[in-house]
């Protein structure tokens, strides 16, 4: 998606050789026009897969969800991460281990938000190594729900998150910007068009 590379190239920038700092457009201060290209580009990719639900993780990957949403009319659910007294002791649950924040966490669905009849698409903000959506998969599996694809709207692909996750589950991945490598600050794509 060349727009959103366009962005990453002039406002995004690499932090210590591994990390892509975005935060001015995409996980703390949002554009909205390019979230609405984003949930369109996905639903171009996604349409024919008959997606009944969407399942994220907060916080990122909420605000892209629910504007994907909206071309699919879907509702979208959101895994927690912390512990809340509102939340209902019925949850489909998974252990992830958060790459940015080097901490494992807890992430809860409530059972009655995900059934076994959903073709359930996972959006995310990032794909390094996989395991925030591995984690959502286990979610899904665990509701006996199928994974319908995963949404990926950067991607590090120097990472290998893309194989754990097709170990996991034999799943369409679709990333919109797949960064193959940093050369200093220098952000290398994958040529994936």
């Amino acid at each position: 998606m060349d727009l959103l590379k366009e962005r990453i190239l002039k406002d995004g920038r690499v932090i210590d050789g591994r990390i892509i700092k975005v935060d001015n457009f995409l996980n703390h201060q949002l554009d909205i026009d390019l979230f609405n290209e984003i949930g369109k580009e996905f639903y171009r990719r996604f349409a024919a897969k008959n997606i009944t639900r969407i399942l994220t993780i907060e916080t990122s990957g909420v605000a892209i969800a629910a504007i994907t949403a909206q071309y699919f009319h879907v509702p979208v659910v959101f895994a927690k991460k912390q512990e809340a007294g509102n939340l209902s002791p019925e949850v489909f649950a998974s252990e992830v281990y958060s790459f940015t924040k080097d901490k494992y966490y807890k992430i809860r669905v409530d059972k009655r938000f995900i059934q076994p009849t959903d073709r359930v698409l996972i959006i995310d903000d990032f794909l390094a190594q996989g395991n925030a959506v591995c984690g959502l998969i286990d979610i899904v599996q665990a509701a006996r729900a199928e994974v319908a694809g995963v949404g990926i709207v950067i991607e590090k692909g120097f990472q290998k998150g893309r194989e754990k996750i097709l170990k996991r589950a034999p799943v369409q991945i679709e990333s919109l910007a797949i960064i193959k490598g940093f050369q200093g600050d220098k952000i290398i794509f994958e040529n994936t068009d």
